[in-house]
């Protein structure tokens, strides 16, 4: 048996989709257990690039992909995405999804809008993808779930009951159930033989002895609850989201693969202690292609943040992290880690709970030598720069974490097993 988590372990958009893929190559299942059509992961393999936001990385290789129970799925966007895959010769047969996932609709995607437009200042920078509201409706049992979605007379029934709430919350609404049911209703229809109750599937799967790879989607310092609230998302993007939001337990997971960059990005807004800019910023943004792979925003640059990451370690329990983009860092003279921060002169060593203070922080930094040598055609730690080698070494002491995979660059060639996941 092996269950194995490849978890964002800093704000998102660490590079998850490329090691799903690379790992999934070893795997019978891959699951996503949280998120929506929010998230984006680019895969890049023959030449080929690919960007997915609800159909999990492992797509390409996987014997079966799952979207589980913890996810919120816009059935438009997940249709329109298994069209995309066909075009491009890409099976997608193969897809399973949970009864139990909750459906995103039109009117999530206005409320989303309506929402960030009153907080005015003080918005949070969503994607205006519905991601949250969906998540509000979840949580406050007035949801439709994918099983509901796909017999259309309950369907029917629950937007009758559910619209009329949401128009009384938010009058600017100005959808009607009629429109809702004929557009989605037919949706329903495409996507009714791939619902099932996946929990009994991964279960089987256990059982069997079977590879399941687990993906989360955006990163642990955007968890709702140990992330740097309130610029979060709305779901658990750590390994402790898995067993909520896969309906497996907790003795099935036996691998949890932190997933950082040779730096941090962030995107949106919320507190951000080791943030450059200007031509620094300018330089790595653009040799990273740092930009949003569903908004296109500018990502947000900063120094590698050992704080954050030792912070996702202990959330995930992660065994072992996977280093990306590390030939980004190639020209810079000299490198910077953020190795703790200091709060009102006393020195912490972990994110403060409240926005307020975490605003207040000053990165402590220890400075590194850089390289300047071409490192995109290594294929082991020991092709790399002396310079190099000592700035993995040292984030693996700073993070007590071994690195277990480093990439420098896209392709999955550039992908260095040092110790094997599965």
């Amino acid at each position: 048996m092996a269950g194995v988590v490849v978890v964002g372990s800093q704000w998102g958009d660490e590079g998850k989709g490329k090691i799903t893929d690379y790992l999934s190559q070893q795997a019978d299942y891959v699951v996503r257990y949280q998120g929506g059509n929010n998230a984006g992961h680019t895969i890049e393999f023959n030449g080929k690039k690919f960007a997915l936001r609800l159909i999990p990385s492992g797509i390409f290789n996987a014997k079966t992909v799952v979207l589980g129970n913890g996810m919120v799925i816009n059935p438009k966007a997940l249709l329109e995405e298994m069209k995309y895959l066909n075009e491009a010769g890409i099976q997608t047969d193969h897809i399973l999804i949970s009864d139990r996932a909750h459906l995103t609709l039109p009117y999530h995607i206005e409320i989303d809008g309506i929402q960030e437009e009153r907080r005015g200042a003080n918005s949070i920078g969503t994607t205006k993808k519905g991601i949250g509201p969906t998540y509000v409706d979840k949580y406050a049992r007035i949801g439709i779930r994918i099983g509901e979605f796909v017999n259309e007379a309950l369907f029917l029934k629950r937007l009758q009951e559910v619209l009329p709430l949401k128009k009384q919350e938010f009058p600017e609404l100005n959808f009607t159930v009629e429109e809702i049911f004929e557009e989605y209703k037919e949706y329903a229809k495409i996507i009714k033989p791939m619902v099932t109750d996946t929990g009994l599937v991964l279960d089987e799967a256990f059982r069997e002895n079977k590879k399941v790879l687990f993906e989360g989607a955006q990163g642990t310092m955007l968890d709702i609850d140990y992330g740097t609230y309130p610029f979060v998302t709305s779901s658990h993007p750590g390994a402790n989201g898995v067993c909520e939001g896969a309906g497996i337990g907790p003795t099935n997971i036996q691998t949890a693969i932190g997933i950082i960059k040779a730096y941090t990005t962030r995107v949106g807004a919320g507190a951000f202690p080791t943030e450059i800019d200007g031509e620094l910023a300018h330089f790595i943004r653009e040799a990273g292609h740092e930009y949003g792979t569903v908004t296109k925003r500018p990502r947000r640059i900063g120094w590698f943040d050992a704080v954050v990451v030792n912070q996702s370690r202990r959330m995930s329990g992660l065994t072992g992290v996977s280093l990306m983009l590390l030939d980004v860092l190639t020209g810079l003279e000299t490198l910077k880690i953020c190795t703790a921060y200091s709060l009102d002169g006393k020195i912490i060593h972990a994110l403060p709970s409240t926005i307020s203070e975490l605003e207040r922080v000053q990165p402590i930094y220890e400075e590194m030598p850089g390289w300047k040598e071409d490192i995109t055609q290594v294929r082991s730690f020991a092709e790399l720069p002396v310079a190099c080698q000592n700035y993995l070494r040292r984030i693996e002491e700073l993070i007590h974490c071994p690195i277990q995979i480093f990439s420098v660059g896209p392709d999955r060639l550039q992908t260095i097993i040092l110790k094997e996941v599965f």
